[in-house]
């Protein structure tokens, strides 16, 4: 380097690299202008409110939990939507891993034509899901009339307004939610392991019990994880195929919102709700982590 290019050029060099950082660092907050203040307006705005309403009515005040407290039927109702979602979960459970075992085990192409399959219902709203089970499911519905023409039954049953068309009208939404993540994982699983504990001598029945469930259990957290937080909201499908007795604790909070216009203790009803559902989801990510949630490593 000569001397010009020590006394002028470096310098310059110098200043045109810090002009094209700064540019770049504009560039940057830019592009995070969009997605942050998504976030702020529409999740951290909402909630930092809804907890603020639960509080302040106008003054300062614990009435709201206080009266959730010292009234048994909110808690009971509390307890009804927890005992409602993990059942929801297990039927999904119970139905959802034999078909991802089946997804992950089969040729690349019969595989894609399930997932299809699976993921078909997504692209049908959740309201029109729940009208076609109230069609299926009423007392002269397609259900009833086929059972009544067979001579199976005498009289039609009653399948809706009651847990039997909650249970079925969830199970049917968040059986892929249960499904995707178990697939997921599943799908990563080396199957050597299972070659080799076969050559050693295991069992069909030894290697998946011994080597593949084991192996597919962050996918069985994940997937019970989903489905039970996005149970425990659950409210289109509870409301018109449940009965009187089938409320959930979402459906005490729209009735205290529209009816009541009690927006206070509302909001507090859902931060209950939402606290509990962090929790769940801290203790999911303590034992397993929130990485292998949809089949990370």
């Amino acid at each position: 380097m000569n001397a010009y290019d020590e006394a002028i050029g470096t310098p310059a060099i110098s200043a045109t690299a810090r002009a094209i950082s700064r540019r770049n660092l504009y560039h940057w907050l830019l592009l995070l202008l969009l997605p942050v203040g998504f976030i702020l307006t529409f999740y951290v705005y909402p909630l930092t409110r809804m907890l603020l309403m639960s509080f302040f009515d106008p003054q300062f005040t614990w009435e709201h939990y206080a009266h959730f407290i010292a009234n048994p039927a909110y808690s009971t109702v509390l307890i009804e939507t927890f005992k409602m979602a993990a059942s929801v979960t297990v039927i999904c459970f119970v139905l959802g891993y034999p078909v991802a075992y089946l997804l992950s085990n089969s040729p690349p192409r019969v595989s894609s034509l399930l997932m299809i399959i699976v993921v078909l219902p997504f692209l049908t709203a959740i309201l029109v899901r729940t009208y076609a089970w109230m069609v299926m499911l009423g007392r002269n519905g397609v259900l009833n009339q086929v059972l009544l023409q067979t001579g199976l039954i005498s009289s039609p049953l009653k399948l809706m307004h009651n847990l039997i068309g909650v249970y079925v009208g969830m199970v049917q939404i968040l059986l892929p939610f249960m499904i995707m993540p178990l697939y997921s994982v599943m799908s990563g699983i080396n199957k050597d392991y299972m070659k080799a504990a076969e050559n050693l001598g295991a069992s069909p029945v030894r290697v998946f019990t011994n080597v593949f469930f084991p192996l597919s259990l962050p996918g069985v957290g994940g997937g019970c994880l989903l489905v039970f937080i996005i149970g425990l909201g659950f409210y289109i499908t509870p409301a018109l195929l449940g009965g009187i007795s089938d409320v959930m604790i979402s459906m005490l909070i729209e009735a205290q919102v529209n009816t009541l216009l009690n927006w206070g203790f509302a909001s507090a009803l859902a931060v209950i709700l939402l606290g509990l559902t962090l929790f769940l989801f801290y203790f999911y990510n303590r034992f397993f982590g929130v990485d292998k949630l949809m089949g990370g490593h």
